[in-house]
C-alpha cells in the first residue's frame, strides 16, 4: 500500500498507473499531518523525515482515505464545472473592467442604460464608446447602428438622451485611442468568454442526458443543470451512497461539536470535505426553498412555528436533500 499525501494535483496521474497495477492507494489528509506533526517530538519543527514519519503513524491508526476514481461522466462533470468556474471568474473580471472604463471615459452612459451588460450598451460599447464620437452623430445613425445588433433597440428617446448626455460628457478627454483599443479588448474578453460558457453548459446537458437518473432529479422544481452537474461531479455516483448522511460528510456538512465538562459549545460544521460540493448543495437548497412549494412550506414552518433561525432552517433542508437525493437513486 502506497500513502500519498499532496495538496496539488501531482499524485492524480501516479495514483491511476499504481491503480492500473493492482496496487493498493490510498490518501493522507495534509491538515491531519499538520495536526499531528507535533505528537512526535512535541514542536512545531517540519521536514521530509518527519513527515514521513507522521504519515506512518496516521497511516497505522487508519486515517486515511481510499482513492475512488469517478467513472468517465463523473469525471467529465468535474472538469466541466471546474472549468466552468475558470471562465465565470474571468467573465466577471471583464465586466468590472468594463464598468471601470465606462467611470473613467463615459459615466453618463449608466443614465441611459442602467445595466450596463444589456445588448443595446454592449452595441453603443462596441460601435461609437467615445462620447467624442456620439456627439457627432444623429440620432438615425444611433438607431441603424443598434440595429445592427438587436431587433428591438433602445428606442428614439434613449438615442436622443445618449447624443446630449455624450456633448456634455466629463469623461476623459486624453489617451483616447488607448482607452478604445482597452475597451476592445475587455470586449473580445467577454465574448471569449460568453461563448465558453454556452458550450460547457451544452456539453453540461449532454453528459446528465448519460446519467440515468439525471432526467428525473432535473424534474424536481428548483434543480437545475449547473446545480445538479457540479453536486455529481464533486460526489460522484450518488447511487455509491449508503444514506444522505453519508454525502453530508463527504461535502464537510457534518456537524462537530466542541464541549468540555459542563461547557458545551456550539454545533458548527466540520467543513472536512469538498468546499464545491457544499456551495452545490446550498445553491440548490436556496433554488428549491424559492421554487419549490414544499420545500417553501417547509422552511416557512421551521422558522415560524419552530422559531427556527433562517440559516439552520436552510441547513436542515440540505440534508433532506441529500437525503432524498440518495433515495431516488
Amino acid at each position: 500500500m502506497l500513502v500519498w499525501s499532496l495538496r496539488v494535483h501531482y499524485w492524480l496521474s501516479l495514483a491511476r498507473w499504481l491503480d492500473s497495477q493492482g496496487i493498493e492507494t490510498v490518501l493522507v489528509n495534509p491538515h491531519l499531518v499538520k495536526k499531528n506533526k507535533e505528537n512526535r517530538d512535541n514542536t512545531p519543527s517540519k521536514s521530509d523525515h518527519k513527515d514521513a514519519l507522521v504519515i506512518a503513524d496516521i497511516m497505522k491508526n487508519g486515517y486515511y482515505s481510499p482513492v475512488r476514481f469517478l467513472a468517465e461522466s463523473y469525471e467529465e462533470l468535474r472538469i466541466l464545472m471546474a472549468n466552468r468556474e475558470t471562465v465565470t471568474k474571468r467573465l466577471n473580471s471583464a465586466v468590472n473592467q468594463i464598468h471601470r472604463w465606462v467611470d473613467i471615459v463615459f459615466p453618463e452612459l449608466r443614465q441611459v442604460f442602467k445595466i450596463l451588460t444589456c445588448t443595446s450598451a454592449i452595441a453603443t460599447l462596441r460601435l461609437f464608446p467615445l462620447p467624442k464620437e456620439i456627439s457627432r452623430l444623429s440620432t438615425e445613425q444611433v438607431l441603424a447602428g443598434w440595429k445592427q445588433f438587436v431587433k428591438r433597440h433602445a428606442g428614439v428617446k434613449r438615442a436622443e438622451q445618449l447624443i446630449a448626455l455624450a456633448k456634455c460628457s466629463v469623461g476623459a478627454t486624453q489617451a483616447l485611442h488607448a482607452h478604445k483599443l482597452h475597451l476592445q479588448q475587455l470586449l473580445e474578453e467577454y465574448d471569449l468568454a460568453q461563448r465558453q460558457l454556452e458550450q460547457i453548459e451544452q456539453e453540461l446537458h449532454m453528459i446528465l442526458g448519460r446519467i440515468p437518473y439525471a432526467r428525473k432529479l432535473l424534474e424536481i422544481p428548483g434543480v437545475n443543470a449547473t446545480s445538479l452537474a457540479g453536486i455529481l461531479g464533486e460526489a460522484g455516483d450518488l447511487s455509491g451512497y449508503a444514506h444522505g448522511n453519508a454525502l453530508l460528510r463527504h461535502a464537510g456538512m457534518n456537524l462537530a461539536e466542541a464541549s468540555s465538562g459542563k461547557w458545551r459549545g456550539k454545533m458548527v460544521l466540520s467543513k472536512r470535505g469538498r468546499p464545491r460540493l457544499r456551495r452545490f448543495l446550498y445553491l440548490v437548497t436556496m433554488c428549491m426553498v424559492m421554487t419549490n412549494s414544499e420545500f417553501r412550506a417547509l422552511h416557512q414552518y421551521n422558522v415560524k412555528e419552530k422559531k427556527v433561525k433562517k440559516m439552520k432552517s436552510i441547513m436542515k433542508l440540505i440534508g433532506k436533500v441529500a437525503r432524498n437525493a440518495c433515495l431516488s437513486c
